[in-house]
């Protein structure tokens, strides 16, 4: 299968709002697809989580407050605020979807190498008869 965006509905359910704006929801799914092809195109099937997250985001906090006290009003913003962002989760789970990222291992073995040993081999058993004395040899 291949990845399809959320819809406006679905955006909805996952705020648990009631009623939603269509074309600003439109908007945010297009722009959070757009900005999430940044860290992996084609999109992954699972992908739509990330997606909602990230327009979610946007639409419940436009201007991205991150400090709120009511009475006598105090608001802090970050530096830069307001758009859509992706956080370090939402490009870590974006790259696990497609099948990149984490732990590899790469097997330097030839696909034609013989697992027989290549070195020589003693006939011999056990000490050999010239030894170097001094080694805790008699």
């Amino acid at each position: 299968m291949s990845f399809t965006a959320p819809t406006v509905e679905e955006l909805g359910m996952f705020l648990n709002l009631d009623e939603i704006d269509g074309n600003r929801g439109d908007f945010l799914i297009a722009k959070a697809v757009s900005l999430c092809q940044t860290v992996v195109s084609p999109l992954p099937e699972g992908a739509d989580s990330v997606v909602l997250s990230v327009a979610g985001r946007a639409y419940l906090n436009p201007g991205q407050v991150t400090y709120e006290t009511i009475g006598p009003m105090s608001v802090q913003r970050p530096t830069g605020s307001g758009g859509l962002y992706l956080t370090k989760a939402d490009k870590a789970a974006l790259k696990s979807a497609a099948g990149r990222g984490g732990a590899f291992t790469v097997d330097p073995t030839p696909a034609t190498s013989d697992p027989s040993p290549t070195w020589p081999l003693d006939d011999m058993l056990g000490f050999p008869e010239e030894y170097e004395p001094g080694w805790g040899y008699p």
